[in-house]
């Protein structure tokens, strides 16, 4: 299983609208594509606010080449719709991760 980890920092003028486009919108268009299993939506924690709050969306896939079609297919525009909106007013950055059953130490 391949977690598609979406950390972003929304500056505080678009927060409120932010967060609620993101689960009303921009969420449930990358849960249709139908290759994530689940979308887990977190606050990070004991960060400074001051300059914004800090989320975190894990999707949930079944291997590496799910993500690769996401990637292809689907990303480049709801990716390009985020900063249309948003442009200037956050900061992201993406991480993949395997899950700890899935190798060995």
């Amino acid at each position: 299983m391949i977690i598609y980890s979406v950390t972003v920092k929304v500056f505080p003028e678009i927060h409120a609208d932010w967060l609620e486009w993101m689960k009303t919108v921009h969420i449930p268009e990358v849960m249709a594509t139908g290759l994530f299993k689940e979308c887990r939506m977190s606050k990070v924690l004991e960060q400074d606010e001051s300059q914004g709050a800090t989320y975190n969306m894990q999707y949930l896939c079944e291997s590496y080449s799910v993500l690769m079609e996401y990637q292809e297919k689907y990303a480049p525009e709801l990716q390009k719709d985020h900063t249309k909106r948003y442009e200037g007013k956050f900061v992201a950055f993406r991480t993949l991760l395997k899950l700890k059953e899935e190798f060995s130490v």
